[in-house]
C-alpha cells in the first residue's frame, strides 16, 4: 500500500502537473470556464450574490463551502473588506474570510474588483488547488492535511496562528506526538509551547517544511494505519472571535439581500 508520505510526494514533487491534471477534469474545466466568462460582468456585491454558481465557485476556492448558506454573513465580510482593522473579516480568527475579501475586494476597488488579477487567475488557481487537496483527501486525509500545511506554512508567524487553524494544528500536534487533549488546554500555554519547541521561521523554507511533513506523515501512518479519519470537522470554517452561534444565525437572517 502506498504510504501517506509517498502519496503526498507524488503530488507535491510535480505540483504543476498535478494542478494541470485537475484543471482538465470535465467538471472543473466547466465551472472555471463559466467563472471566467461571467465574473468580469459582475460590478457589485449585489451582482455577485445574484449568481449562485459564481458565488459557490468563490466559496470553494477559499475552502468555505460549508459557509455557503450564510450569504448575509459573507455579504458583511465583502462589504467591509480588509483595509480597516475593525473590519468584520479582520475580527475572525479563520483567515479564509480575510483571504476571500482580499481576492474579491469590492470595498477597495468597487466595480472593477472582478477585473483584478486576484479575482481572475488568482481565483482560478485557488479553486484548482482546493479541488486537488479535496480529491487527495478522499483517499487519505493525511495527504490532504500535508498539502494544506505545505500551502499555508509561510503564514505561520506565532503559536496562536497554529491554534487558529484546526488543520494546521492537527498537523503540528501529530508531528509532535501531542495527544488530542492538548487542544483543550489553556490557549496561551499552547501558543507558548509551540513557539518554544518549533522554529517558526523555518516554515518559510520549503525544504524545512518538507522535512516537517515527512515527520508528520510518519506519525500519521502510525496513528491512522488505514489512511484517514473524518476530515470534515478539521476543514470546516471555524474560529470566529466573539461570534456566538446565535449571532451567526442572526447575521445570516438579516434582510440584506443575502437570501
Amino acid at each position: 500500500m502506498t504510504t501517506t508520505y509517498t502519496s503526498y510526494q507524488l503530488i507535491s514533487s510535480d505540483l504543476q502537473t498535478s494542478l494541470k491534471r485537475v484543471s482538465e477534469q470535465p467538471d472543473v474545466k466547466r465551472e472555471t470556464e463559466y467563472y471566467l466568462e461571467k465574473i468580469g460582468d459582475v460590478k457589485s456585491i449585489d451582482d455577485f450574490f445574484a449568481d449562485t454558481r459564481l458565488y459557490n465557485y468563490v466559496m470553494k476556492a477559499h475552502g468555505l463551502e460549508d459557509m455557503a448558506y450564510a450569504k448575509a454573513f459573507m455579504r458583511k465580510v465583502l462589504t467591509e473588506g480588509v483595509d480597516n482593522k475593525d473590519a468584520f473579516a479582520n475580527q475572525l480568527t479563520d483567515t479564509r474570510y480575510k483571504a476571500l475579501a482580499e481576492s474579491l475586494n469590492f470595498a477597495r476597488h468597487g466595480e472593477v474588483a472582478t477585473l483584478m488579477e486576484s479575482a481572475q487567475k488568482g481565483m482560478v488557481d485557488k479553486y484548482t488547488r482546493q479541488t486537488l487537496e479535496i480529491s487527495a483527501g478522499e483517499d487519505n486525509t493525511g495527504v490532504r492535511l500535508a498539502l494544506y500545511f505545505e500551502r499555508m506554512a509561510p503564514s505561520i508567524t506565532s503559536g496562536y496562528s497554529i491554534i487558529a487553524d484546526d488543520a494546521i494544528a492537527q498537523v503540528v500536534r501529530t508531528a509532535l506526538q501531542l495527544p488530542a487533549e492538548f487542544a483543550a488546554t489553556d490557549i496561551d500555554r499552547q501558543a507558548a509551547y509551540y513557539e518554544d519547541v518549533l522554529k517558526l521561521d523555518e516554515f518559510k523554507d520549503p525544504s524545512k517544511v518538507g522535512k516537517f511533513l515527512e515527520r508528520f506523515t510518519s506519525m500519521w501512518e502510525l496513528e491512522n494505519p488505514t489512511g484517514g479519519v473524518d476530515s470534515l470537522s478539521t476543514f470546516q470554517p471555524s474560529g470566529l472571535i466573539g461570534i456566538s452561534t446565535d449571532l451567526l444565525l442572526s447575521i445570516n437572517n438579516l434582510k440584506l439581500g443575502g437570501r
